[in-house]
């Protein structure tokens, strides 16, 4: 016979396989290992498709059939009607046979088996003989307990033999035995009948492999392999991993298809052979290609039979076969759907609480018994071994697409049981969730996972049972999760939503979707919680509740006005309330505003005196303000409270930093770090602490533990490079300060301090670009902060430690900062003689804090070198009146500080007496290496002065620190020998406090 000689059926299928849709990758695969040689270590030989009812496998294999069949492969599909092995092997060599490869020898003993099964049939048919009722013989017993296949003969046994009684099989076994050996007198006969897997074997794989040295593939499917794998797992197993049979032909491949997983105990010791085939719904996309494919095009429509098939290949091709035209004309096909899911349960309590555990979005043992049947309540472990359920650390769940159809049908089937069904699955969520609080708090009980997890359960069942009357509770929950676990909003979302589409419930639907859209943008809480302001009838304490909130909310996104707004309309509606009165502190607190910060805190705390984070808070805005005495009794209040609060202990200490008393300082620190090991910010102020101690090494050290606790910790960073510079280490001063900037947002602080280290290092140009950088930053946080906010980065500097040095003495100048940078800027444009840009820096500055003194000294600077240093006098003296009271430097301020300036406006003015106690006072044993070197740096500056008028509009050339012109090479330097004498001081103290000049 013709080898492409196709029978009508296989016609069939190979124009289904024409239109075939989707499945591209798993198709690529099967034709790249067809195309290989089958002595390729790479050629697959074995493969197992995979997947819950309706995904398509069976479609799939007949289109590898026909795939295989094209590239001239002999084929043989086979599928359940394949009841056994002789079945499979006769199967097998029909189809052959078919196709012009005959099995001649294979099918006479074939033919001969069948012959002889029908005469032992006939005489088992007979009555029973005396003797039949003794006990079996040892041989039987191990018969069946090992089984065969001669046992299907057994009269009434074959439905059942594996669930009887292994005495009775091994009795029907001998009987078998003594009447088929008293019919079939040829011992061959006899073992043909009783044992046809044995006899039959051997010569069909002999056969097979003859077939296949004539072909380029023999290619074997095994169909709905769920039902026949059970009878041919060992056999399949046999022929081709052992020699039990004899040799199989190296092109002869096989693919099995089916719901569940191979069986282990079958295939374990060869599963590195196995091409694992998993298979799932439809995508989006291969959906759509299959529906466009049927002429199904209309967009409501395709949107209906995505919804109503889940992607479920079977219900896209059952809801696509009338090519409907409009949504309204596509059938709810749930029926089907479920009848392939359960397609071989049979019992019906069993089908019963299949449907029913379907109801609950996840299971363990307790959830399965609250949704099933009392007759079904001890039949969970028979349930997670249905293919369609998967379990993963004690949690179980139905395949979605099963899901949704059983959901569906129970919905339509009866809507009063599908309502009481969820009732009581969400009151037994209910009595879950509140043996769970055990009398706790609204706050503790949200952020427990598990209580989440039960209100969860209620929610979603009680909408499914009611979603009008269940809706206003489950949003409500939806704010009290913003309130105390924002992250978790979604879950809640995502529970109604579900809770909607399984319910069919639009409006449910509709609010799901609400609160998860979005989500994921920098303001998506705030569009749900406006959202759920915006419904209709939300009590006044609800409302207040998501004004507060949704305060919060634009507080953290710096949308400061929002947030003032909402919060003073939540106090109009509960003005006791000490949350949102805590929460619009906390704002005026951002925006630099600590004096309304702490009339919030305070009313507050007259509200409720025990309130610990209003305690706390009183005392961070009085830090703030400078005010350390005051904070620390602050502090202490909180630690009365609350003896474990890590951050009062921590702020505590940074007080006592400031105050000088660093040995408490250290105490605090470390206890703050022993309450909360990962607690960053403490370590990096126990840093701060050994570094104003000039413990500079156990500093570092610090400030490396930080970021090992918190890579991204840019202030640590920042830190390291304030020491480094500190300590006259400029490269590692320039590299540090460059990761803070790398690791976060521009700090303009940071950028400053870069700026001076470059500065330092005689790089002008690059310390100017600082600077302007700086002023870019602290532009953006002025745009984000909106009016009187341009001091955030130093705020948020300020709430980390250290960094609040640089801003926090200029709290009632919100603008200081600006100013600082460009009068550092000016500095830049000076020195390299652009004396109008500098000019126009210094008036910027100057109409933003006229009283800053980094401005102050900077315009003096600049008047000297456009006027000389006797019209710029005023300007010195006055600065000198300013820093008459000689204190030595804050050792966290990085701008020009009181001591560079005390310095230089004595040296200015030629006042030599005072300059020298100002260098004994403030530049002695233990002096930071930049501060002596900025006075360096500015003697520098006078030495390139003239102190005539107009003189000075060209300044010297300048090589970095120590080259400035001694007095005998330029006798109209102001004091002369005395200049020079001061700077070779300062020399000397870089030289003693650092690694030497760079």
């Amino acid at each position: 016979m013709d080898r492409r000689r196709l029978s009508r059926q296989e016609l069939i299928r190979a124009r289904r396989g024409d239109g075939f849709v989707g499945r591209e990758d798993e198709l690529a695969a099967f034709r790249g290992n067809l195309a290989r040689d089958p002595a390729d270590p790479d050629f697959r030989f074995l493969h197992h498709l995979h997947g819950q009812g309706g995904v398509g496998k069976t479609s799939l294999v007949q289109r590898f059939e026909q795939m295989a069949r094209e590239l001239g492969a002999l084929t043989v599909y086979a599928d359940e009607s394949v009841h056994g092995v002789p079945e499979a092997m006769a199967e097998i060599s029909d189809r052959l046979a078919r196709q012009g490869s005959p099995l001649k020898p294979f099918d006479k003993l074939l033919a001969t088996y069948r012959e002889r099964r029908q005469e032992a049939e006939a005489a088992l048919a007979g009555p029973d003989e005396p003797g039949d009722d003794a006990p079996p013989s040892p041989g039987s017993m191990i018969i069946a307990q090992a089984g065969v296949a001669g046992i299907g003969l057994i009269p009434g046994v074959a439905p059942f033999a594996g669930a009887m009684d292994t005495t009775r099989l091994a009795r029907g076994t001998d009987r078998l035995r003594s009447r088929i050996g008293a019919r079939l007198r040829n011992h061959d006969d006899v073992q043909l009948v009783l044992s046809p897997v044995e006899v039959l074997t051997p010569v069909f794989v002999r056969e097979l492999s003859a077939a296949a040295d004539a072909a380029p593939v023999v290619a074997l499917f095994f169909d709905t392999y769920e039902a026949t794998g059970p009878l041919l797992d060992t056999w399949l197993r046999d022929i081709l991993f052992s020699d039990r049979y004899g040799p199989l032909a190296q092109n002869v491949m096989v693919t099995l298809s089916g719901r569940d997983p191979l069986d282990r105990r079958c295939w374990a010791d060869h599963l590195e052979h196995v091409t694992d085939v998993p298979l799932d719904a439809f995508t989006e996309d291969e959906a759509r290609r299959y529906l466009a494919a049927r002429d199904v095009t209309d967009a409501d429509t395709v949107a209906a039979i995505l919804r109503l098939s889940g992607g479920l290949p079977v219900l896209v091709s059952t809801l696509a076969g009338n090519r409907p035209r409009a949504a309204d004309a596509v059938d709810d096909p749930s029926d089907t759907a479920v009848e392939r899911f359960l397609k071989w349960e049979t019992d019906p309590v069993r089908r019963e609480a299949a449907l029913a555990a379907a109801l609950p979005r996840h299971l363990d043992e307790d959830v399965y018994r609250d949704a099933v049947d009392a007759d079904a309540a001890d039949r969970f472990g028979w349930l997670c071994t249905l293919p369609f359920v998967t379990g993963r650390d004690g949690r179980w769940q139905y395949h979605e697409v099963v899901r949704t159809a059983m959901l569906r049908l129970q919905r339509h089937r009866s809507p009063r049981a599908w309502a009481e069904r969820h009732g009581r699955l969400a009151e037994a969520a209910r009595r879950g969730r509140e043996e769970c609080a055990d009398g706790r708090g609204a706050g503790p009980c949200r952020r427990d996972e598990r209580w989440r997890e039960f209100r969860l359960r209620e929610i979603y069942h009680g909408l499914c049972a009611d979603p009008r009357a269940f809706l206003p509770a489950a949003l409500t929950e939806a704010t009290a999760t913003a309130e105390y676990v924002p992250a978790a909003v979604r879950l809640v979302g995502e529970a109604v939503r579900q809770a909607g589409d399984d319910a069919d419930s639009a409006e449910t639907r509709t609010w799901g979707t609400r609160l998860t859209a979005g989500l994921d943008a920098p303001d998506g809480l705030v569009k749900a919680l406006t959202a759920m302001l915006a419904r209709s009838g939300v009590d006044v304490p609800e409302q207040a509740r998501i004004h507060r909130l949704r305060g919060r909310e634009h507080r953290k996104a710096e949308r400061w006005q929002q947030s003032f707004a909402d919060f003073d309309r939540s106090l109009e509606l509960a003005p006791d309330d000490v949350d949102a009165l805590v929460g619009r502190g906390l704002t005026h607190r951002y925006v630099r505003d600590f004096e309304r910060a702490a009339e919030d805190y305070t009313r507050a705390l007259d509200i409720d005196p025990g309130e610990v984070v209003a305690s706390f808070q009183i005392g961070e805005v009085t830090r703030l303000m400078g005010r350390y005495e005051q904070a620390l009794t602050m502090f202490d209040r909180t630690l009365e409270l609350f003896p474990q609060h890590a951050p009062a202990h921590g702020s505590r200490a940074v007080c006592l930093r400031r105050l000088g008393r660093y040995e408490e300082a250290l105490m605090g620190l470390e206890r703050a770090v022993e309450i909360a090991p990962g607690y960053a910010w403490a370590m990096a102020e126990l840093g701060m602490a050994y570094s104003a101690m000039g413990r500079h090494t156990q500093a570092l050290a610090e400030f490396d533990r930080a970021l090992a606790v918190n890579p991204r910790y840019a202030w640590a960073a920042a830190a390291r490079g304030r020491i480094a510079l500190r300590t006259g280490r400029l490269d590692d001063a320039v590299a540090n300060l460059t990761l803070s900037v790398t690791l976060g947002a521009a700090n303009p602080w940071h950028l400053a301090c870069r700026a001076k280290a470059h500065q330092l290092r005689g790089a002008e140009a690059e310390a100017l670009a600082d600077y302007d950088r700086a002023l870019a930053a602290d532009a953006a946080d002025a745009a984000s902060a909106s009016a009187g906010a341009a001091a955030a980065a130093a705020a948020a500097a300020a709430d980390i430690g250290a960094g609040a040095g640089a801003g926090a003495g200029r709290a009632a100048v919100p603008n200081a900062p600006r100013a600082v940078f460009l009068a550092g800027r000016a500095g830049c444009l000076r020195r390299s003689g652009r004396l109008d840009a500098a000019r126009e820096a210094v008036a910027e500055a100057t109409g933003l804090a006229p009283g800053e003194l980094p401005v102050r000294y900077e315009a003096a600077q600049l008047a000297s070198a456009e006027r000389g240093l006797r019209d710029a006098a005023p300007a010195w003296q006055a600065l000198r009146d300013e820093t008459g009271e000689v204190r030595p430097p804050d050792s966290d301020d990085d701008s020009t500080g009181p001591a560079v300036v005390a310095l230089v406006s004595r040296c200015a003015l030629a006042d030599w007496t005072g300059a020298h106690t100002v260098l004994t006072v403030l530049f002695g044993e233990g002096a930071p290496w930049d501060r002596v070197a900025e006075t360096e740096f500015g003697l520098r500056d006078l030495a390139a002065l003239r102190p005539g008028p107009g003189a000075g509009s060209e300044p010297r050339p300048d090589t970095g620190p120590g080259s400035y012109p001694g007095p005998g090479l330029d006798p109209d330097v102001p004091g002369g020998g005395p200049l020079a004498d001061l700077h070779r001081v300062l020399l000397q103290r870089m030289a003693e406090a650092g690694p030497g000049s760079p």
